[in-house]
Parts: C-alpha cells; sequence; structure tokens
C-alpha cells in the first residue's frame, strides 16, 4: 500500500495546475495527553521545513493502536512507548507471535511517567490499596494500559483484583472528579493537561511506589527506569513523588524512503526548539537520548542524520 496519499491543490497558477503535495500523518493518542502536541509540533515542523510535504497529527488510541496504524500502511509515522514498540517489533507481549519487523525508529522524544491519580479521601495511598477499587488502566490499546498491567501484575495485583475501567486521558480525569472511578494511571510525559486541569478544581494525590514495587516492576520490564516527578508540577503536590519513566519512541517504517527520513530527522533536530515552544517535554528530545533509550533499529535515514551530526551510532540501532 502506498504510505503517501496524493494531495492536489485546487489552485491554478499561470494557467499550470498547483505542484501536488505528499500528505504525510503522525498517529498520536488523545488529546488530552503529550503525544496529540507533540505531533502536532512535528508536523508543524515538516510542513515549514520539508518541500512537498504535508503533515497532520491524528488522534488515536495511542500506543498499541499506532504500531499497527503503522504496519499497515494508514499512518507514516507515529509516537508509542518504547516496551510497546519493542513488543511490536519482536512479536513479543501484546504482539506475541505477529511480529512487526518493518517498525523502525527516528527518534526517542521524551520519557513517559507512570501516574498514579486519585483524590484525597479516597483513602488510596498504595499500590496496594488499589486492590476492590475501580481503576482507570487506561485507553484500549494504549501503552498506559500496557504499563499499568505491567505494574500491578509485578506487584500481585491482576484485573480480578480491581474494577478495571478503560478510559483514555479525559475521561479518566472526568470520571474522577465526579467520583466514578477511584484512581487512574497516565503513562504521559509531565505535566498533562488532563491532570493539571483536575487538580486545579480537585484535591489530588498521586501514589508513589515503594522501592520494592519500583524493582518488581523493572524486574518485569527492564525498559522502565526509575525517576522523579518533581513537586510543584501539579497543584496540591508539593513533594517529589518517586515513579517509573519509559522512553517514547518516534516510529516509522522500512518503507519509507531513506531520504524522507534524513528529511525528517534533520528538520525536528535542526528545529527543536519550534517543538519545544509547544511542549516542554520536547526539551528531553537529543540526539544522546535517542541513542541511549531507542528500543528498535533505527530507520537508514534517521541513521544518515545522527552520523552527519557526529554521532557514534551502536550496532544495536542498525537494522
Amino acid at each position: 500500500m502506498n504510505l503517501f496519499k496524493t494531495l492536489v491543490a485546487t489552485a491554478l497558477v499561470a494557467g499550470t495546475p498547483a505542484l501536488a503535495q505528499q500528505q504525510l500523518s503522525v498517529a498520536t493518542g488523545g488529546t488530552g495527553g503529550v503525544y496529540y502536541p507533540m505531533g502536532g509540533g512535528l508536523a508543524e515542523v515538516i510542513n515549514n521545513h520539508i518541500d512537498g510535504f504535508a503533515a497532520t497529527a491524528e488522534v488515536t488510541g495511542a500506543s498499541v493502536e499506532n504500531m499497527g496504524l503503522v504496519a499497515r500502511g494508514d499512518a507514516d509515522m507515529a509516537l508509542g512507548l518504547a516496551d510497546t514498540v519493542q513488543q511490536a517489533q519482536t512479536g513479543t507481549g501484546r504482539f506475541d507471535g505477529q511480529p512487526l519487523e518493518m517498525l523502525h525508529g527516528l527518534a526517542s522524544m521524551y520519557a513517559n511517567m507512570i501516574q498514579i491519580v486519585t483524590l484525597e479521601g479516597s483513602g488510596i495511598e498504595s499500590l496496594a490499596d488499589l486492590a476492590g477499587k475501580r481503576v482507570s488502566v487506561g485507553a484500549p490499546g494504549s501503552g498506559t494500559e500496557v504499563n499499568a498491567q505491567t505494574v500491578l501484575n509485578a506487584n500481585g495485583l491482576t484485573y480480578d483484583d480491581i474494577d478495571e475501567q478503560r478510559l483514555n486521558f479525559n475521561e479518566t480525569a472526568d470520571a474522577l472528579a465526579n467520583g466514578d472511578i477511584d484512581a487512574g494511571f497516565w503513562s504521559v510525559g509531565a505535566p498533562t493537561s488532563s491532570i493539571l486541569n483536575l487538580a486545579t478544581t480537585n484535591d489530588i494525590r498521586m501514589i508513589e511506589l515503594s522501592a520494592d514495587e519500583i524493582a518488581a516492576a523493572r524486574e518485569a520490564n527492564p525498559i522502565f527506569a526509575q525517576t522523579t516527578l518533581a513537586g510543584g508540577i501539579y497543584e496540591g503536590v508539593a513533594e517529589d513523588v518517586n515513579v517509573l519513566g519509559v522512553p517514547n519512541v518516534l516510529v516509522a517504517s522500512s518503507a519509507m524512503s531513506e531520504d524522507l527520513a534524513y528529511q525528517i530527522t534533520k528538520a525536528m533536530f535542526e528545529n527543536i526548539a519550534d517543538l519545544q515552544a509547544v511542549h516542554p517535554a520536547a526539551n528531553q528530545t537529543t540526539v544522546e537520548f535517542t541513542l541511549g533509550a531507542t528500543p528498535i533499529p533505527l530507520h537508514p535515514g534517521a541513521i544518515r542524520y545522527y552520523e552527519e551530526a557526529g554521532a557514534d551510532v551502536p550496532d544495536r540501532l542498525r537494522p
């Protein structure tokens, strides 16, 4: 399937049809997370700096769904959590026996933080307290659900122990505010708009994982890294909170031309300030982060840019 849909302009210039543009789609996530603004920022970089292409960000169910969209040619690029991306490329986990070997990385963008939120007065103070509670584990087909299930299972909890709800970020925030659920998982860059908005009208509490709970989750998924949600990011959360972090990867298909992958990677890094102006998570978008955090081989076009920039691309990232 042709990855690029041709968009023909209707205007005529001096009696000659306007030049056609190749339309690119960037699969993101829900509007209450970070994927959508990051994808929109990347689309603007492409529109402003790569001739002959017009890009748009698409709202999706996020990581799991996004891998299928790229593999089928229904999206040209997609954002996905590193563990979901790795599972898709290797045919493990949610993609057991169905490897999507055509997936290649363009860059690693930033690290998600697994944020577990409840309201003050819920009586939930630890992960174990989620037993018997109504818990949003993320939208169906999202990396948040993959992460939530891993964290829960690694620490002795399954869906049989909770009343799981599969809600996107905005739905989770609304359900907490309305008393329809007791807690919710977010796997997203911080700060994220849905939690920011929730915290302005409700007293929220972040559920901090213990050292043993973090260790158990990291044993179950070595891609997890311990990181810190800084106090003061959200209203009412004054102290630092120990959380798990997961890199987010920008993925394309091997069917994308080497030249286009090179142009996209080059345009993004050479205009990274444009992306940072859209969302502060892009402050983590560096060549160094990409080479250290990407879990699957890079696209040859991306490798071409990194080598031109003087980076030493490790063998594990070469297709």
